[in-house]
């Protein structure tokens, strides 16, 4: 027990490595690129020569396989690869537009550009009608505006449904094209063909 009463901190055991490996032979690849089915022990034993660690890369492979490599390295790259594929990995996210029934065409063109945008991005976007006081008994202004909005989107976003009304706001989900999602590489201009030089004796073109 340590001074403060608590119990000491065990060490921590790096699975998969070294004696941690329970399978009982491996296929044991080492850095001169020599592969060996060989018992654990021997490659475990093998690698510490080396100065290296037995790290378990294919534990489901027949036998597993195993490499010997500074364990330290491996880390980093595992910590490396995964920063990689969370970098590239794209949260799609629900955006959300709000319009009146009289919404001005200003307005309108204004949010409609944000919504492109959002699409654009591979994000999904909520456009919502509200309705305060006398204008719930307008709701096909709502309506018409919400499939106004669908329709100058198509190029952009699929509506998933026709608008709903829920309690004073109808709504419409639209979710990207993936055409529009993923932006077109632009193609490689041809360079345009030299005029040929006139030949000798030949007269010039007026």
């Amino acid at each position: 027990m340590n001074p403060r009463g608590f119990a000491p901190r065990r060490p921590r055991i790096r699975e998969n490595v070294n004696e941690a490996i329970r399978a009982r032979e491996v296929r044991a690849v080492f850095p001169d690129g020599s592969v060996e089915v060989m018992q654990t022990s021997l490659a475990v034993r093998k690698a510490q020569e080396m100065g290296l660690d037995l790290i378990l890369i294919a534990p489901t492979a027949e036998p597993p396989v195993a490499k010997a490599m500074d364990y330290g390295q491996w880390q980093y790259e595992n910590k490396k690869k995964q920063h990689e594929a969370k970098r590239k990995q794209h949260i799609i996210q629900v955006k959300e537009l709000k319009f009146r029934p009289n919404t001005d065409d200003h307005d309108y063109d204004f949010k409609k550009n944000h919504a492109i945008r959002f699409l654009k991005e591979g994000n999904r976007v909520k456009a919502v009608v509200q309705f305060r006081g006398r204008e719930i008994a307008h709701t096909d202004l709502g309506r018409k505006l919400l499939i106004r909005f669908s329709e100058d989107l198509a190029p952009y976003g699929t509506a998933e449904g026709m608008p709903r009304l829920e309690g004073r706001n109808a709504h419409v989900l639209l979710s990207p094209v993936k055409a529009a999602a993923t932006p077109a590489k632009d193609k490689e201009a041809k360079p345009k063909d030299k005029p040929k030089p006139p030949e000798a004796g030949s007269a010039p073109k007026p």
